[in-house]
């Protein structure tokens, strides 16, 4: 078995050749068009047919590489940076350059046995680029909102405004009537943020709503997950991108970063928090955790027991986040068998 890591860059991308002990074959560096993809593929063929892609996981700058090599019947595995950081390390090589990084590439594909394989775009990127999208016009919002604070701060200091909920349309309504008949630059600046507040408004609303259907279609067991709504369940299945190139529970909660760290020693056993993993799908099933903690009956007597065995709040949390891992995965994996069906996908 041949490895050939690359090493993926905006305008060039170099692939270093490895066997299975990790000796260096070859390399080459090459463009990123598809015709220079095809090309390093004929190169690749002198190593024989028994070969495996290792890529760094980036996919901003190797989706058309990923693509192109998957439509010519390759194979590829996905690399997590942090592991080319401890490749290098270890390496008797000194310093940093695009060779160095494809072989540390290669060499961690090859340490690693169960990487996640790449697949092609489906349905989940379209959910992952229309949220981030939204995500996007929300941080936008907020920095116009945050201008129009202070500007009818100067305008008014006495003016009361509502915390958190200046975006409404109520609430917008209400500022413009304010600012009839006040005249000056600073109140003309403030009529500005408060229409681009009107509009990203609009926008955002109208990304929500073509989320809903997609999610639904998509997900429908994972929204029956309680404390799971839509854009929760679109940033699980935009970071997730397929559940099926996971190998098992164990390995999405990896990838996610909910499985714990042994930092243990002797007789007493202990966990701390992970913080590697994807930190958004983290985050989604944090969000998930807090809500049940409040409001689902099952979840806060899980976190009653844990807090009785001497978890301090936290580690109970953590422990909660551990259990929805497995249940999201469950959900993801019966939502992917509904949209393989050829009688669901043709009814579609």
């Amino acid at each position: 078995m041949v490895v050939l890591g690359i090493d993926a860059h905006k305008r060039s991308h170099t692939v270093v050749a490895v066997d299975d002990l990790g000796r260096k074959l070859g390399q080459r560096t090459t463009g990123t068009t598809t015709d220079d993809h095809l090309a390093m593929l004929t190169w690749a063929e002198q190593f024989g047919d028994e070969r495996m892609w290792a890529v760094e996981d980036c996919r901003h700058l190797s989706r058309r590489l990923e693509r192109d090599l998957l439509g010519a019947g390759e194979r590829i595995v996905r690399v997590p940076p942090k592991l080319m950081a401890h490749v290098r390390d270890s390496a008797r090589s000194y310093g940093k350059s695009d060779p160095i990084d494809a072989l540390a590439v290669a060499r961690a594909a090859l340490r690693e046995p169960n990487l996640p394989t790449a697949r092609l775009d489906g349905p989940a990127r379209e959910v992952r680029l229309l949220l981030s999208h939204r995500d996007d016009m929300v941080a936008e919002r907020t920095r116009v909102i945050n201008r129009l604070r202070w500007h009818l701060h100067e305008i008014d200091p006495s003016w009361q405004l509502p915390p958190r909920t200046l975006w409404r349309p109520k609430n917008l309504a209400g500022v413009t009537a304010r600012l009839i008949g006040i005249d000056g630059l600073v109140a003309r600046l403030a009529r500005d943020l408060v229409d681009r507040c009107r509009d990203l408004t609009a926008q955002i609303r109208a990304l929500d709503r073509e989320l809903e259907p997609l999610v639904s279609r998509l997900a429908p067991n994972l929204l029956e997950l309680p404390g799971c709504a839509i854009l929760t369940a679109a940033k699980i299945i935009g970071e997730t991108a397929d559940v099926t190139r996971f190998r098992s529970r164990h390995a999405f909660a990896r990838h996610n970063g909910t499985a714990p760290v042994p930092v243990w020693s002797g007789n007493h056993e202990r966990h701390r928090l992970s913080r590697i993993g994807n930190r958004q799908l983290n985050a989604a099933l944090h969000r998930i955790a807090i809500t049940q903690a409040h409001y689902h009956p099952q979840a806060r007597e899980f976190l009653q027991r844990r807090r009785t065995q001497g978890d301090t709040k936290t580690e109970s949390i953590r422990a909660l986040k551990r259990r929805l891992s497995d249940v999201v995965y469950r959900a993801l994996q019966a939502d992917a068998n509904i949209n393989h069906d050829p009688a669901v996908t043709a009814a579609a």
